[in-house]
């Protein structure tokens, strides 16, 4: 693997915000939860996004995991404008480009550990064999080849996040984004979680991007962004270090 960066590779980040606005409702009601954020976040990098609540963080990862629009500005995934796509575009850039990681795992209840991690293939429409052989791997990255027919009430809250970790690696995304995905979890665990979406972005060069506001949790990321009135207010890199 080349040690060169993507840029001096010639090739465009992974994402790039330019002047990214999103404004909610109108005239004196208006709330602008982004005031013009410019951003670049690189293939392979690991970061961590962090802030007050109303900083503009979790606006600005609804927008890169195009679950929102901006109202204006730009936002670039891999050079393609995502403004200018329609809704099924966006469905497919999901689909096939992105993963998702949760606060409270949105696991199926009554579905097994090895079901739950299958389900992104079932809409990519993979043949069932193919799926299970893709969910029963996944599982056993995150260190579960031993719970795949256990329901998700027979595991601890540190399994369960791990079985949402593999469903959202389970279609090699470019792009995993994780929403506060230590909230529910115990310190020991916090550090078990964060360690295994490091290595995914060390190993396979999966861009990971941690929303928390939690500095213990942060501290791991390769560089830190922080979010403030809607506007970056710091960012840089990060020597991770563990406790």
């Amino acid at each position: 693997m080349s040690s060169k960066s993507p840029e001096k590779q010639g090739l465009p980040p992974l994402i790039e915000l330019s002047n990214l606005v999103k404004s909610y409702g109108q005239g004196d009601a208006e709330v602008r939860a982004l005031g013009g954020v410019n951003l670049r976040i690189n293939a392979g990098e690991f970061v961590a996004v962090i802030g007050a609540s109303g900083s503009g963080k979790s606006t600005c990862m609804n927008v890169i995991g195009c679950l929102d629009r901006p109202t204006s500005g730009s936002f670039r995934f891999l050079g393609v404008e995502v403004t200018a796509l329609d809704n099924n575009a966006l469905a497919l850039l999901r689909r096939h480009y992105l993963g998702f990681v949760f606060q409270g795992f949105n696991l199926l209840s009554r579905t097994s550990a090895l079901e739950n991690v299958e389900l992104p293939l079932v809409y990519r429409r993979i043949p069932a064999k193919e799926r299970r052989r893709r969910a029963l791997l996944a599982l056993q990255q995150v260190g579960l080849e031993d719970r795949v027919q256990h329901m998700p009430s027979e595991l601890s809250g540190g399994q369960q996040q791990r079985v949402a970790i593999a469903r959202a690696i389970v279609s090699e995304p470019s792009l995993l984004l994780a929403d506060e995905p230590t909230g529910n979890l115990d310190s020991a665990r916090k550090g078990e979680i964060v360690r295994l979406l490091g290595d995914f972005s060390r190993t396979r060069g999966i861009t990971v991007v941690i929303v928390t506001h939690e500095s213990d949790v942060a501290r791991w990321a390769r560089r830190i962004i922080q979010f403030e009135d809607g506007l970056v207010s710091r960012d840089e890199p990060n020597t991770p270090t563990e406790s």
